[in-house]
């Protein structure tokens, strides 16, 4: 059985070369845009994925294929909620800053 650490490199190999073949595919896609439905940020979509109702980054593609190798998750929406703080703190983050930019 794979450790932890051969897991997380493994992956980390297979998320990358799937950014990389997506901007090769299309090379507009790493300055097209989306809001990842785990992780709350605005992100490029080279390398994003979309698992049934939900479209993540590359970074959250990385969590949940670790996660679901190392057994820790069984569906993406597992992925999702536990990702739920970080999506709040991004929304804070948005609003204060849109905020600061009315007032100017």
């Amino acid at each position: 059985m794979k450790s932890k650490e051969e897991v997380v490199k493994e992956m980390q190999l297979v998320v990358e070369q799937m950014r990389l073949d997506d901007i090769e595919e299309n090379p507009d896609c790493e300055n097209e845009f989306f809001t990842c439905d785990a992780c709350g940020d605005t992100k490029s979509l080279a390398g994003s994925v979309q698992y049934g109702n939900y479209r993540l980054c590359n970074d959250c593609v990385l969590f949940a294929e670790v996660g679901f190798e190392l057994g820790q998750i069984k569906n993406i929406e597992e992925l999702i909620d536990a990702m739920e703080d970080k999506r709040l703190e991004a929304d804070c983050e948005f609003l204060k800053n849109e905020q600061k930019r009315l007032e100017n």
